[in-house]
């Protein structure tokens, strides 16, 4: 009995598996994902499709593209961008491994205009009160939320601290270590006086958890009592809490607290490639939605560039010869003279 090929949906979730060997278990949702709404609208809209060679651009492709744009609520941009990505990168794998399939089933022209958002710093002074209403709560999530906001370092970087990340570099300096994580990079984060103390208590509420707690989350500065996700939902619930008693407007979450840190960095002088590293990005456009220049940080900048024009662009004096100076004592015009004060003025 002769043996059927393989159908689409088949081949497409042989194709993540495959990328489950190189890529993060997140990542490999987002491909499951997409392939899973991918294939629900064939099904629905072209029940006879089973095979790779019988994708078209028109009307798969661009009806898919159709069908993503009506969604309600509406898909935000960068999702419909995501699931376009996603499904190229699958589609060229595929035609990589010799599968019939017709050129540019996706164009660059498919891709959706990206939005562009404002850094979301909160305001200095709710800023200012939710950090005291912290330190209030000597609880370990408060301290932990302390942490995110001193250093900028992002919530699961903060999840995943080893137990040892305060490493000593000198006799009066000390660092963060903030492990592999999401960019698949580590990197060391100054800290200061305030920090450090809030790292030692930290250990010290640490140690009055439930050695039950403590099973899963030996070598973890967090204990994750209930998992990982239990614990991230219980700082994003204290940060919401603490939010409202601090009397914030909008919604607070812990990434702002990354926002806030990397406006905080730059007024007080840190440059933009410095800061990039504090926050372990890769591009310098990235940090740059990080940052908030506020029209106060404008006028300061403009006014100090403006301070000792003269001292900044000194005018370049000109040695005339000997021969000059003592042209009219001879009686010969001194003609190089007006040249020389026009010279100075236009300078």
């Amino acid at each position: 009995m002769k043996r059927l090929p393989p159908t689409l949906d088949k081949i497409l979730e042989a194709q993540v598996q495959r990328l489950a060997t190189t890529l993060r278990p997140r990542t490999v949702q987002e491909y499951r994902s997409c392939v899973h709404g991918f294939l629900a609208y064939l099904h629905a809209n072209f029940p006879h499709l089973h095979k790779p060679s019988q994708l078209r651009r028109d009307p798969h492709l661009l009806g898919w593209f159709r069908f993503l744009c009506q969604q309600r609520p509406p898909l935000r941009n960068a999702t419909r961008e995501l699931n376009l990505i996603l499904l190229r990168r699958l589609l060229r794998d595929l035609a990589d491994d010799g599968h019939p399939l017709p050129p540019d089933l996706i164009r660059r022209e498919d891709f959706p205009f990206r939005d562009h958002y404002l850094p979301r710093p909160l305001p200095p002074d709710e800023d200012q009160r939710l950090q005291q209403q912290l330190r209030q709560n000597d609880a370990l999530e408060a301290n932990a939320l302390r942490l995110v906001r001193a250093t900028g370092i992002r919530v699961g970087e903060c999840l995943d601290l080893p137990l040892d990340c305060l490493q000593q570099v000198s006799q009066q300096q000390a660092v963060l270590h903030v492990p592999l994580g999401k960019l698949h990079s580590e990197r060391w984060v100054p800290v200061d006086e305030e920090t450090r103390r809030v790292l030692t208590r930290l250990l010290q509420l640490r140690a009055l958890v439930p050695s039950s707690c403590l099973d899963k989350s030996r070598r973890f500065l967090l204990p994750r009592c209930g998992g990982r996700s239990a614990l991230y939902n219980r700082l994003r619930q204290v940060l919401a809490d603490t939010a409202r008693c601090a009397g914030c407007t909008g919604k607070v979450t812990p990434h702002r607290l990354r926002h806030s840190f990397a406006t905080e960095m730059v007024r007080l002088g840190v440059s933009l490639p410095v800061l990039m590293r504090l926050l372990g990005h890769k591009d310098i456009h990235m940090t740059l939605r990080y940052v908030e220049v506020a029209q106060l940080d404008l006028q300061r900048e403009f006014h100090r560039a403006r301070q000792n024009p003269v001292s900044l662009h000194p005018i370049p004096q000109l040695h005339l010869p000997a021969t000059t100076a003592t042209s009219k004592t001879r009686g010969e015009p001194a003609a190089l003279e007006p040249k020389v004060k026009n010279l100075k003025l236009r300078t």
